[in-house]
């Protein structure tokens, strides 16, 4: 899946200074994690849901961003309900539907989904160097900013390798199994891809140095914050405060 696929549009949300982005986003995930009560959390995906709007993203590809999301929620509802201490509303033979379950697995469904909503309207419309740039800009540790960068950036050259260590493993007739052999196999195909990526580093790493490197990326262009900068930032602080303050 590409990561920067919602980042070549023009909409004013896409315009959006990269460094009120971040900010928008840590407060409001804070915020929304942070709050118990369902109706403020429900109340809170208005905002995210505007952004996605105003920033005309494709609603097919961003249903399917959240059904991953929701793969893994779908595993608290099948849980939740029946383990959960509380007030019984429902049985199903020997299995009791608990209303505080059913209240919390509905709380984790809208607070995860406000918030990969949020990032995706905000962080997901900036390119990836455009928000490692803004983050040394909000004095985020530089090794903080050098990991996040460099993830990025080889994250797609271990993906090819394991594609290029998986097919040679084809080729020599391995067919994946419940056994013993196949847990080997992909052991060592595992352990044969941290190593070629140590290695790697090793070599990006002595590269860099014979390039003068000595910890630290310089800036040569600082950003400038307008007018409706500070107007969305502001009134979308604003929204996430009233969040955290309203019962």
């Amino acid at each position: 899946m590409e990561m920067e696929e919602f980042a070549s549009g023009k909409s004013w949300v896409h315009k959006l200074d990269p460094r009120v982005k971040i900010v928008i986003t840590m407060v409001f995930s804070v915020v929304v994690a942070l709050n118990n009560h369902l109706e403020m959390t429900a109340i809170s995906i208005i905002l995210p849901a505007f952004l996605l709007v105003c920033a005309r993203l494709d609603f097919g590809k961003v249903m399917l961003r959240l059904a991953i999301v929701n793969g893994f929620t779908l595993f608290l509802w099948l849980f939740l309900p029946f383990t959960t201490p509380g007030e019984t509303i429902y049985a199903i033979g020997p299995f009791t539907i608990q209303r505080e379950g059913v209240y919390q697995a509905l709380l984790i469904t809208l607070k995860s989904n406000s918030i990969i909503l949020m990032a995706l309207a905000l962080l997901g419309t900036s390119q990836i160097f455009t928000l490692v740039h803004a983050m040394s800009h909000l004095w985020v540790p530089d090794k903080l900013v050098h990991l996040f960068f460099f993830c990025f950036r080889y994250i797609h050259v271990i993906q090819d390798e394991y594609h290029r260590l998986n097919n040679a493993m084809k080729m020599r007739g391995f067919k994946p199994k419940t056994n013993i052999r196949t847990y080997r196999a992909y052991s060592y195909l595992v352990g044969m891809l941290l190593i070629r990526s140590f290695n790697r580093s090793k070599r990006i790493l002595q590269a860099m140095r014979c390039r003068g490197f000595k910890g630290k990326f310089y800036i040569l262009h600082h950003y400038e914050m307008k007018r409706y900068d500070y107007a969305v930032g502001g009134s979308s602080l604003a929204f996430s405060i009233l969040l955290m303050v309203a019962k």
